[in-house]
């Protein structure tokens, strides 16, 4: 059996660090905003390259409040793409903006700038790009364009942990950002976590108000908050990952470039790398005409592959009939074509080359 992703394995190496800095945590009976998450918090500004960073429940509260603190509100647009998942929209309705969806690059699947420019009008007060799969969106235009229209720039960072664009790390180039620990992330904790990342002094400060229930001191309250904290355990088990994150993201790119490889010669095709920004790889995506044939073939041999996404945000039940009249051709081929395959830093290249194996039987076969 080969899974999408082997956490444990990667448990095995880091177990004993984790398990002596839990028992720390619990014997010291500090299990909320504790010194754990402090540190965490200083030691992701700093690899991140950002002034502040904020530590909250999860990677759709990051995005949430970072509207919020942006100032984003009812009625606003805000431009962002329907590749990816339901988070992103998500969190623009919680403050009642409408989310407006735009057509996907065809070799990245990443958002389209030319799109994004095309879908600007005057209620749009901000762009949301999606790092999907982590590879970096292309930020040198959209930020250009966020710059020449005044809209906030709020970068989704969930699946583009240690991501770099010309050096700076993704997160780091937009107003705000928002990055996810769901476990099976790059860095993942063991339950759900997140993280907002600025650099600007006044949105931090209303972002460390609004994930603790609207208060800056202790039971003294300015605005209404939210409930949205790390927890001390999980900042525990993410600084011992984050010590590691070049080294597993290295791993995945390797991963990620022997597939390619392997299957160059194979009618689909392999993941593009732009080479505007270093490819993180958390999932490997592909396209295939014959998707189907090969996903039962591969879960035939007990082999992990899956569709991320199968359907558009704009074709979802919740928005299918809001968004009737949008058609974004690039976003449905794809939906409609890709699949994932295995991908971690613990995959051995044996295991690539038999899953690949798989592959090739179905698409060679007579």
């Amino acid at each position: 059996m080969i899974p999408m992703v082997n956490l444990k394995a990667q448990y095995a190496e880091i177990k004993d660090e984790i398990e002596s800095g839990l028992a720390e945590t619990i014997e010291n009976c500090s299990f909320i905003l504790g010194p754990n998450v402090q540190a965490f918090e200083k030691e992701t500004a700093e690899y991140l390259g950002v002034k502040h960073a904020i530590a909250v429940a999860s990677g759709t509260d990051a995005l949430h409040l970072a509207l919020i603190a942006e100032g984003i509100g009812a009625g606003d647009e805000v431009i962002t793409t329907a590749f990816t998942f339901i988070a992103t929209a998500e969190a623009i309705k919680y403050v009642g903006a409408i989310p407006v969806f735009v057509d996907i690059d065809p070799k990245t699947f990443n958002i389209s700038p030319e799109a994004i420019e095309k879908a600007i009008t005057p209620k749009t007060k901000a762009v949301m790009p999606v790092h999907l799969f982590g590879q970096p969106a292309d930020m040198t235009a959209i930020k250009q364009l966020c710059d020449q229209y005044s809209l906030k720039l709020i970068e989704d960072c969930c699946q583009s942990f240690g991501a770099s664009i010309d050096g700076k790390q993704t997160g780091s180039i937009g107003h705000t950002a928002g990055f996810s620990f769901f476990p099976s992330k790059n860095l993942g904790a063991f339950g759900d976590g997140g993280l907002v990342v600025t650099n600007s002094d006044e949105t931090a400060k209303k972002l460390k108000m609004l994930h603790n229930h609207g208060s800056d001191v202790r039971y003294y309250h300015d605005v209404i908050g939210y409930n949205s904290r790390l927890d001390e355990m999980q900042a525990v088990i993410l600084r011992a990952k984050l010590k590691r994150i070049d080294q597993y993201n290295q791993g995945r790119r390797h991963v990620g470039r022997l597939y390619s490889e392997l299957m160059a010669d194979l009618p689909l095709t392999t993941p593009f790398e732009d080479g505007l920004g270093e490819h993180v790889y958390h999932q490997y995506t592909l396209l295939c005409e014959r998707r189907d044939e090969v996903m039962k073939a591969l879960q035939d041999k007990q082999i992990g592959c899956a569709v991320y996404y199968p359907v558009p945000l704009h074709r979802q039940n919740v928005f299918k009939q809001e968004y009737a009249n949008v058609s974004l051709p690039v976003t449905e081929f794809v939906a409609a074509n890709c699949m994932s395959l295995p991908i971690c830093p613990f995959l051995e290249d044996d295991s690539i080359k038999e899953i690949v194996s798989v592959i090739r039987d179905v698409l060679t076969a007579a």
